[in-house]
């Protein structure tokens, strides 16, 4: 089940950093992707913020630049 919510877009190479990180903390199986393309609603919040990284178990989010120590925090 996955613990994180990588909000992203195809081509961002931001995002494809951020999901680099992602990967030292956690099991590829724990990241969601989330297109924020795909829906109107993610496009208006996160358009010039992505990458986004959210935790599945609380309401807490990360936005870019965010370092491993901040995921090892939003993992607690």
């Amino acid at each position: 089940m996955a613990k994180l919510t990588l909000f992203y877009t195809d081509g961002c190479h931001l995002c494809e950093q951020a999901y680099e990180l992602v990967l030292r903390c956690v099991a590829s199986d724990a990241v969601q992707h989330q297109d924020i393309v795909e829906d109107p609603q993610l496009m208006a919040a996160y358009q010039t913020s992505i990458p986004v990284l959210k935790s599945t178990d609380s309401a807490r989010t990360l936005f870019w630049p965010f370092t491993e120590q901040d995921i090892k925090e939003l993992l607690k």
